[in-house]
């Protein structure tokens, strides 16, 4: 932030090709609103620096809860709630993303980065049937592959300060999507995954657990940091995405995500330059998807996220991050697996 350029111009600079991670469509799309929703540049201090930096990212997640509204709700109780509708009722879901970062800030005004993520997830669910709780009807799968890769382009020339920017991208189809059956009973897409075992063995995985979704999204979003005493910077951080193309757009077997928005602000402490504790709240509103392979009815909600972390800066222009997700409050449509915590962890460099 602009009061201390000597602490972020090197190896904080870099982590500004994590950015729009908040919005990564493998994270967000294991449920509604569960995805990791940190504002990873505020995490490391908004770059203005010219050159080439590079960041590795790991997020964990791991689904273990089922909730319903705002409030945990036992698979049994679905299943009581819904004897008629052969409601599926997931166990759990396990999130490993690994995400690679390249940035290169032609000026101080202006940026552009690439994420390349790649996935690791294993799903469990007890799948659709007169008696789907009992373990032997438990089906499995182990999803992994790269994900949809972002293109992010950044401004901070609107003010002399640099300290409002703009950031605009896309969301390529590059991951691994699809599934169905679609129309016809045929499955549709490229590269989906299966269950491995199980009643299921042999299915595909929904549309909204593969690696990627099948759409070109545009990203468009916002900030703006600021001194508000001798030793905190405080910050706000907004992203929207939302498909503008899917290539999965056959009638009865069309899939399109849902628009996905966050709010992030927060406050730094800066009083020591080899380490800057942070506290984040993340606001998540995700809309439902859309489309006959989509679950519209569970992938709908509203999150909101406490995340304490801290960056330190190591030898020479390195740097580490990490930081922890506690959920404070969810609001969410249908029946969805949800995380008690997530974890994010990093390192960058520039040269």
């Amino acid at each position: 932030m602009h009061r201390h350029p000597g602490r972020y111009a090197a190896p904080t600079a870099a982590m500004a090709a994590v950015a729009a991670l908040a919005l990564s469509p493998a994270a967000a799309q294991a449920c509604a609103t569960c995805g990791c929703s940190l504002a990873s540049d505020a995490a490391t201090g908004y770059a203005s620096a010219a050159g080439w930096r590079a960041s590795l990212q790991f997020d964990f997640i791991d689904q273990n809860q089922l909730r319903h509204g705002s409030h945990a709700i036992a698979p049994s109780e679905v299943a009581a709630l819904n004897p008629d509708l052969g409601q599926e009722v997931e166990k759990r879901t396990t999130n490993r993303y690994t995400t690679l970062g390249i940035a290169y800030g032609a000026a101080a005004d202006w940026g552009f980065k690439i994420l390349v993520p790649y996935l690791d997830r294993g799903h469990q669910t007890y799948g659709a049937s007169a008696d789907p709780l009992v373990p032997d009807a438990v089906s499995d799968a182990s999803i992994r592959g790269l994900g949809d890769i972002k293109l992010i382009a950044s401004y901070q020339g609107l003010l002399p300060t640099h300290d409002l920017g703009l950031q605009i991208g896309l969301k390529l189809p590059t991951g691994a999507y699809g599934g169905g059956p679609g129309a016809g009973g045929q499955n549709v897409g490229h590269g989906y995954a299966d269950f491995a075992s199980g009643p299921n063995q042999g299915a595909p995985v929904d549309t909204s657990l593969q690696p990627g979704t099948g759409s070109t999204d545009l990203i468009v979003g916002a900030y703006y940091y600021r001194a508000v005493s001798q030793d905190f910077d405080a910050f706000v951080d907004g992203l929207w995405q939302g498909a503008v193309a899917h290539r999965l757009d056959r009638p009865g077997a069309d899939f399109r995500p849902g628009n996905n928005t966050t709010l992030s602000f927060g406050l730094r402490w800066e009083a020591d330059p080899a380490w800057t504790p942070q506290l984040q709240v993340n606001l998540t509103r995700k809309q439902a998807d859309r489309g006959d392979l989509a679950d519209g009815a569970d992938t709908a909600g509203t999150v909101a996220y406490l995340s304490p972390g801290v960056t330190l800066r190591t030898i020479a222009d390195l740097s580490l991050f990490g930081f922890v997700q506690w959920p404070l409050h969810s609001r969410l449509a249908g029946y969805q697996l949800f995380p008690h915590w997530t974890a994010t962890f990093g390192a960058s460099a520039s040269f």
